[in-house]
């Protein structure tokens, strides 16, 4: 991978520089990861996923590559990495694995963990027709700008759970992807 971008490298230097905040031991215990792929630009990018449509659970929304781990996995950065190839044909080889983000409930009763890795600006991807609609950049700067996220209070079995929404050109992102790109933007934020 050739040289990161100044703009990069300091998004690097605050990721690792900011530890997580420790695990919530009340998780589930069905795991899952995804992978926050950031584009190596002058100015760098995050690739996001529209799932398709005809999916069973969570057809249409804004997501990033990832899913169930599977028996076989050696780890939750091996299930992020094998997802992406699987979704978008990006080669686990391509991608420097920078860190983990702290794990979340998604709505389907999985703990989800994030894996932040960097991928070459020259890389090819190709969406697999029957899991992604389309595949987006979004500015780093941009993604990482607190301001763009609304809350909203939902009520779900009687227990009050807030979740995250924003716009990007005619992408609506919100729920788990907008509160781990959140997660992120509070980790790296000066």
């Amino acid at each position: 991978m050739p040289d990161a971008s100044p703009a990069l490298e300091r998004f690097i230097t605050r990721f690792q520089l900011q530890r997580p905040e420790p695990a919530v031991p009340q998780l589930p215990t069905r795991q899952a990861a995804v992978l926050v792929p950031i584009i190596n630009r002058p100015r760098p990018a995050l690739l996001l996923t529209r799932r398709a449509a005809t999916l069973r659970k969570h057809a249409g929304q804004v997501a990033f590559p990832g899913g169930m781990r599977d028996n076989e996995d050696r780890s939750l950065i091996y299930t992020a990495l094998r997802e992406a190839q699987e979704e978008v044909a990006i080669p686990p080889e391509s991608v420097k694995v920078i860190g983990v983000l702290p794990p979340v409930t998604s709505s389907t009763g999985f703990q989800v963990t994030p894996v932040v890795g960097i991928l070459p600006d020259n890389l090819a991807w190709h969406a697999n027709e029957a899991e992604v609609e389309s595949v987006f950049e979004m500015p780093l700067q941009e993604a990482l700008r607190l301001g763009r996220y609304a809350p909203l209070d939902i009520q779900r079995h009687g227990i009050t759970h807030r979740i995250w929404l924003s716009w990007f050109d005619d992408y609506f992102i919100w729920g788990m992807t907008a509160g781990i790109i959140r997660q992120l933007s509070l980790q790296v934020t000066e």
